[in-house]
């Protein structure tokens, strides 16, 4: 049996993308096959493709950190596992094919009659946002907080999230985005015309709880200026510092993990010696799943919860097929997205009978 899958043929713009026809892979012991019924298209796809993210494999490879699939086939010694299942997983690479092969404890079973590309939209953004709440920031009901990009993948799983939680939120993004961020329960600020610190303290005087912060850089201490005392910045994703630095086709592409590190350290520093004790936390959720597997499947599956309990419901961007991967990344690239941008088989949702 044949398949396609998407490969990055080398470190660059959307034209490294390339869809190839090849043979279905075969699972190994302790494996299991997936059907890929949903892959997320996220902004660490892009950074990889261009070669700039810690996570960034040598060329050639399939990108796609996040899917949601049909179990289709089991590789010696796996059990209580059967295929028809339902499944979601966070490969990091490797999600934009039509089957992947998957180590069995990499898998979290999905509630049947789920809307695939909602659930898929789980595993990277509402994880990263219900851990960066709950674990990074602590909030309590009643608090205030400071979405950057809220009406983004993540920036949407925050405020929805963040309603739940009992919080009261703000969040930059565009004049386009505005109303996106005000449904979801936040006051929008045009970070193009606004400045969000004096805006912050307009509404606040003293400043809010929490910063959640993907730029990274310098924007990380301007971020620590909209807190109040005892207030805290979480960052993650750090674009400002990845982005702009991709590596050439001759590279082998496993950049530096530790890239970064210096600048976030000097700003964490600053955070505690400095009066105010004003906090710069870094969140990675790679690094939260590899040291404490555990979390990172009991939250997914409370969140997989809350969505078959229709108490958080994603907001899909756009659906794409597989084969229009190219251009999905590009509409992503452009920015301005609100919501998730997903690959879903053949074009269509798990709900429409996708098959």
């Amino acid at each position: 049996m044949r398949h396609t899958r998407v490969i990055v043929t080398h470190y660059g713009g959307p034209d490294a993308l390339r869809v190839v026809e090849e043979e279905c892979p075969e699972p190994k012991d302790g494996e299991v096959r997936v059907r890929v019924l949903a892959a997320g298209v996220s902004l660490p796809d892009i950074m990889a493709r261009e070669g700039v993210h810690p996570e960034t494999p040598p060329v050639p490879y399939t990108p796609g950190w996040d899917l949601v699939g049909e179990v289709d086939r089991l590789g010696n010694g796996v059990s209580g596992i059967e295929p028809g299942q339902i499944v979601a997983a966070m490969p990091i690479h490797g999600a934009y094919a039509e089957f992947v092969c998957l180590p069995q404890r990499e898998l979290v079973p999905v509630p049947s009659g789920l809307d695939a590309a909602e659930a898929v939209s789980l595993i990277l953004n509402y994880i990263t946002a219900y851990q960066m709440l709950h674990r990074s920031a602590k909030v309590k009901p009643g608090q205030r907080v400071l979405i950057h990009g809220a009406s983004g993948g993540v920036g949407t799983a925050l405020l929805q999230l963040g309603r739940l939680a009992g919080l009261e939120m703000y969040g930059t993004c565009s004049s386009r985005g505005a109303p996106a961020v005000s449904d979801l329960g936040g006051i929008p600020i045009d970070y193009r015309n606004q400045d969000y610190v004096k805006e912050i303290r307009r509404f606040t005087s003293e400043g809010v709880d929490a910063v959640f912060d993907p730029i990274g850089g310098a924007h990380l201490w301007h971020s620590r200026e909209a807190l109040r005392p005892g207030g805290r910045v979480v960052g993650y994703g750090n674009t400002t510092s990845l982005r702009g630095e991709g590596l050439g086709s001759d590279r082998t592409g496993r950049r530096n993990r530790l890239h970064g590190i210096p600048i976030y350290a000097l700003y964490i520093a600053g955070g505690w010696l400095l009066p105010g004790r004003k906090r710069i936390v870094p969140y990675s959720i790679q690094t939260l799943k590899r040291l404490k597997p555990a979390l990172f499947r009991q939250d997914l599956i409370a969140l997989l919860d809350l969505l078959q309990r229709q108490e958080i419901k994603p907001l899909i961007a756009q659906r794409f097929p597989l084969a229009e991967a190219r251009r999905a990344q590009e509409l992503l690239g452009k920015g301005g997205v609100i919501g998730k941008i997903v690959l879903v088989r053949n074009g269509l949702s798990l709900e429409s009978g996708g098959t």
